[in-house]
């Protein structure tokens, strides 16, 4: 082998360099320090430059737009205390505005998956509705660069899944009205979603924590969102 500092050939068995003294352990755990070192300084360029990303804020910032997103953040801040604080049972997101504006990408998903057969077909309604803010989400992100408009996309995704809560926890109760004036309990098998879903994949009796777990997921969302957004209007306020 060769010496890393002198270069001298010599043998493998070798502990120190017969020429300059290196002792070949000591620098290999050198050398593998430094190398963790530098692979960890460059994580933290890629952490650094992903939040950048994420809470980018454009050179110079309206007042009449900066104040807008103001009231939208108070007011969305607000009214997220009632679909975090009503019980599942009280079925408070699917009575409120929201669940008219998620409706429509709903049913639109049960037409988009209708290819992929029944099962997908049922479970295609929650996933066009959940896909929707999430598409928003992107397109704000990425193609118009409107992290306070993607922060309120994530919101609105969050809001989505505390609305599929009330619809997942009537899997074995069946007594929610569903469109059309039905309830599951006098339509056909297959009309209520998740009776089908959970009952075809064996968890029926589990749509209660399912239901639990959809309303969590969607106050962690919630919550994220308003860290974020805050975070944005905050850097946005120094470009005024």
């Amino acid at each position: 082998m060769n010496c890393p500092k002198c270069d001298h050939l010599q043998d493998d068995s070798n502990t120190e360099c017969v020429r300059c003294g290196l002792i070949f352990t000591k620098y290999r755990i050198r050398d593998r320090s430094e190398q963790f070192s530098h692979v960890i300084q460059k994580e933290d360029g890629y952490v650094q430059s992903f939040f950048r990303y994420l809470l980018y804020t454009k050179p110079r910032i309206e007042h009449l737009d900066f104040y807008g997103r103001i009231f939208v953040f108070v007011f969305l801040f607000i009214w997220s205390w009632w679909f975090v604080l009503s019980p599942i049972e009280n079925n408070y997101a699917i009575k409120s505005f929201m669940h008219l504006v998620n409706l429509p990408f709903h049913e639109a998903g049960h037409v988009v998956f209708s290819p992929f057969g029944d099962f997908i077909t049922s479970l295609g309604g929650s996933l066009g509705q959940v896909l929707m803010p999430l598409v928003c989400l992107c397109v704000l992100l990425i193609k118009t660069r409107d992290t306070f408009g993607a922060s309120i996309a994530l919101w609105w995704l969050g809001e989505n899944f505390i609305d599929m809560a009330p619809y997942i926890n009537d899997a074995r109760a069946l007594q929610l009205p569903l469109l059309g004036g039905n309830t599951g309990a006098s339509a056909p098998y297959g009309f209520h979603d998740w009776q089908f879903i959970l009952n075809e994949s064996g968890l029926l009796e589990k749509d209660h924590l399912i239901a639990s777990l959809s309303f969590s997921a969607g106050v962690v969302l919630m919550a994220i969102s308003f860290i974020w957004g805050g975070l944005v209007l905050y850097r946005q306020s120094k470009a005024l």
